[in-house]
């Protein structure tokens, strides 16, 4: 195994035994799995770790310390998890839970087809920016004949900033890679995105032995005893200052932690004219003389984004059990 580096890197570590204190081993989280997680050491090997106490806190990208189990092996128990420059959640019904931490970028990978969800691209865009995390839309497939439809739809996302790059992954294999190599060098890279958009086939590009790993991980975890996890680390150079975090498993990204009037300021389209509104507690849905609302009719807002707004908001502002 090669040594790990610092792209996962984190604070002084908080929380368990471990708080404020040398305590345990370092090591970080490559894998998880329920409450159990995958912990690489300094030296690259890696050993399955389970959380002290009931409450499951390491997510991958964690830099957490660790000890041995009582009865020994080849397993440990997280002490103490590193205070995190970020955190990322993921929807699960009515609850928000976190699942990855310590990121760089994300990027959201979507295709021409299947036709991406702008609901779902919304919401990954809006936990990226109350994380103040950068993010960038990748769009794949544009040898197909719909990418003009495609790239319509993302008009009002490169007006409001956000990068969008362009491949054609399958087709222009090479071209593909030369492109993103500069976009993930030297960072942690959370990459998501909807089945069929060619997610797979970027890690498979990008790393042509994640079959390995993979297995890797799942002896880690017993010989396949759990053979499915939630997020997955892979270093992708050498020195391992570049990394990419793969989340098979991703559905929704939960926003449950964000309040509802905390919404409109993390949609540039909306928080560009949030201000001008003449009720400062203007929530952009039937008050009189709403910025918002003018913006819309003038063409300056897109119909579909006030729309994904206000069932965004509705959303959130129902009751949490």
């Amino acid at each position: 195994m090669k040594r790990a580096s610092a792209a996962g890197r984190g604070g002084r570590a908080k929380g368990g035994k471990g708080a404020g204190t040398e305590v345990g081993e370092e090591g970080l989280v490559v894998a998880t799995h329920g409450r159990h997680v995958v912990v690489e050491t300094p030296d690259g090997s890696r050993l399955i770790c389970h959380p002290r106490g009931k409450k499951s806190e390491a997510v991958v990208g964690d830099r957490v310390r660790w000890q041995h189990t009582l009865e020994g092996g080849d397993e440990g128990v997280i002490v103490a998890v590193a205070e995190r420059r970020n955190l990322l959640y993921r929807q699960d019904e009515w609850r928000s839970k976190s699942f990855a931490a310590n990121l760089d970028q994300l990027l959201m990978w979507i295709a021409v087809e299947p036709v991406f969800s702008e609901a779902q691209l919304t919401r990954a865009l809006i936990a990226a920016r109350s994380a103040d995390i950068p993010a960038t839309i990748v769009l794949n497939k544009i040898d197909l004949p719909g990418t003009p439809a495609a790239r319509e739809r993302l008009a009002p996302y490169k007006a409001m900033g956000y990068p969008v790059v362009e491949l054609s992954l399958k087709q222009e294999t090479e071209a593909a890679r030369a492109q993103m190599a500069p976009l993930l060098d030297g960072k942690a890279t959370l990459v998501l995105g909807p089945s069929g958009a060619g997610k797979s086939t970027l890690i498979n590009t990008l790393l042509p032995n994640a079959r390995a790993e993979v297995g890797e991980i799942s002896q880690a975890l017993n010989s396949g005893r759990h053979t499915t996890t939630s997020s997955l680390w892979y270093w992708l150079d050498e020195a391992r200052s570049s990394a990419v975090i793969d989340s098979p498993g991703f559905q929704e990204f939960g926003l449950h932690h964000i309040a509802p009037t905390e919404l409109q300021r993390l949609m540039p389209d909306i928080a560009a004219h949030m201000n001008d509104c003449r009720f400062h507690n203007c929530t952009h849905r039937q008050e009189p003389g709403c910025a918002v609302q003018a913006a819309v009719a003038q063409g300056q807002i897109s119909p579909t984004r006030l729309s994904l707004y206000t069932a965004l908001f509705d959303e959130l502002s129902q009751p949490r059990w």
